[in-house]
């Protein structure tokens, strides 16, 4: 259960607690007070959206936090646990469970757990019809629930067969396509005939051909330079050395080297020489080198960003290949498994299908009661159970979908397709009154479920939220005297103008105060009528 609500800057609110209680906890106050607000921000507390225009204004950042007191939960600490969220007009948004930071869809899937919230506009589960099922195996109780987890544990091992063969081709169409793939690929690439070096090797050729006549043109002038000038310089050089090498020994030394250099320079003529003649390329040795690059860029592009990296692709897609004309056997292995799995599954969601076929005439015959209870005489519901012959769910093979006829003369539709919000409320009630005692959701919230009904109808709405509060913590706004009478505990919702600003209060009433506040509700204003019609309404509560 909530022990302590704790909103600031949301709204009008600028900064409120509340402490609750266990029961039925009523809010009534002035119109535009901030009984909606304690709402939104129960949502926002968990995890629901939140828009930055709720920010209070003038204010940087809102904050809800809520105590719950859940001593069986494993996080909970000395029997509470504290849930936190903080959110900033510059988007920031802070989740904290007992200090611990968690995601927004963190805390949603946490808070699930404890608070069902129900508006006017918000019967999202109700208009569900996945949530049908839940409905109905909730009504089913224990009778269901082994099948359901033996089921589930089955359903979900074959789930993980079926990915596992989808992975290992087990579909024989899938497995040929990927096998035909993979060959044309490794095809592709030794057809390319490609070396390691070949096109750092092949961009130096092209770029020699791209700049063929500066090269030829440079050569040649080297060429003549080193052959006409530098050759006979040096052997002239040569000969006059040669004339007093004997001298001395340093003009020896000058000739030996100078030597050296002359029949360097004329090997490196010989080179030079040679360079030109390389450079002869026709037409048809270029467009070999460009077609060349071009395949190679082109398998880049497919499998790899070097020469190395598309081989060691092809090795790779090889090792595939043959892994997967291999898996076979162990594939037959799988599907088998798959079989038997599918055999038991078939066998439990059979069984199950025709406990929820019993079950759910009583259930659609009970919340039919109720229904007349609450002034809906004309209204019936049937809840449908349909067999899935070639599906199977996590929950089995069932479809459950709860249809209603509201007035006489009416035909069956969907649930969903109500249109007036006072009979989505009521429907709501009535099955939340029967599913109270199998229903584990420990807090429910009805904002203002009375809206469009009154008389008989208020009447019973009210002893239907009591019958509720007998096994739930029930925090409703109203506005019927009915249903404040009928409270626990009793919040008036106010508000003030502070400094020229408008701000919500929240009181714990007195029975005193409960008394007056029936009475002004009931008629406008507080007089000896109206308290005695209060007294009244009280005096029903009590017995």
């Amino acid at each position: 259960m909530i022990t302590t609500l704790h909103i600031k800057n949301i709204g009008i609110i600028e900064d409120i607690t509340i402490d609750l209680n266990e029961g039925l906890n009523v809010l009534t106050g002035e119109t535009g007070a901030g009984k909606t607000l304690i709402i939104d921000s129960l949502q926002i507390i968990s995890g629901g959206r939140f828009s930055k225009e709720m920010i209070r204004k003038g204010e940087s950042q809102s904050f809800v936090e809520l105590c719950l007191y859940e001593p069986e939960n494993e996080k909970a600490i000395d029997g509470n646990i504290i849930v936190s969220r903080e959110i900033s007009l510059h988007g920031k948004n802070m989740c904290k469970i007992n200090g611990r930071m968690v995601t927004v869809n963190e805390l949603k899937e946490f808070m699930s757990q404890f608070i069902e919230i129900h508006g006017q506009n918000d019967n999202q589960n109700l208009l569900e019809n996945k949530m049908h099922l839940n409905y109905l195996d909730g009504f089913v109780g224990e009778e269901i629930l082994a099948k359901k987890q033996k089921y589930a544990e089955l359903y979900d091992k074959y789930c993980e067969i079926k990915q596992e063969l989808k992975n290992n081709f087990g579909d024989e169409k899938e497995r040929q396509r990927k096998l035909d793939l993979l060959q044309y690929q490794i095809k592709e690439i030794e057809e390319a005939n490609l070396k390691t070096k070949e096109e750092e090797e092949l961009e130096e050729k092209r770029k020699i051909i791209l700049n063929a006549e500066k090269i030829t043109e440079n050569l040649k002038e080297a060429d003549t330079l080193i052959s006409e000038n530098g050759i006979d310089s040096i052997s002239m050089a040569i000969r006059a050395l040669e004339k007093i090498e004997q001298m001395d020994s340093k003009y020896e030394k000058a000739s030996s080297e100078l030597k050296n250099i002359y029949y360097e320079l004329q090997e490196l003529a010989r080179d030079v020489n040679s360079y030109k003649s390389d450079m002869d390329f026709d037409e048809e040795e270029r467009n070999f080198i460009e077609e060349r690059l071009d395949l190679i860029c082109a398998l880049k592009r497919k499998y790899g960003n070097t020469i190395v990296e598309i081989l060691k692709y092809r090795e790779t897609m090889k090792e595939e290949v043959e892994h997967i004309e291999n898996l076979e056997e162990y594939n037959e292995k799988l599907r088998k498994e798959q079989n038997e799995i599918e055999e038991q599954m078939k066998l439990l969601a059979n069984q199950m299908h025709e406990i929820r076929e019993k079950k759910a005439s009583k259930l659609q015959g009970k919340i039919n009661q109720e229904l007349e209870e609450l002034e809906m005489k004309y209204a019936k519901i049937n809840v449908k159970v349909t067999y899935l012959e070639n599906e199977y769910l996590k929950t089995g093979k069932d479809k459950v979908t709860f249809y209603i006829i509201t007035n006489k003369g009416e035909e069956e539709k969907e649930l969903s397709k109500i249109a007036s919000g006072g009979e989505m409320a009521r429907t709501m009630l009535a099955i939340k009154k029967v599913l109270a005692d199998t229903d584990k959701m420990p807090v429910l919230v009805f904002d203002e479920i009375d809206t469009g009904i009154s008389g008989k109808a208020a009447n019973a709405v009210a002893n239907k939220l009591k019958k509720i509060a007998n096994s739930h913590q029930v925090m409703c706004i109203s506005h019927l005297p009915n249903i404040a009478a009928m409270a626990d505990y009793n919040y008036f919702i106010s508000k003030e103008i502070e400094e020229n600003r408008t701000k919500t209060q929240i009181k714990l009433l007195q029975e005193n105060e409960v008394i007056e506040e029936i009475a002004r509700i009931s008629s406008g204003e507080i007089n000896e009528i109206s308290l005695r019609y209060a007294n009244e309404l009280r005096n029903k509560k009590a017995s």
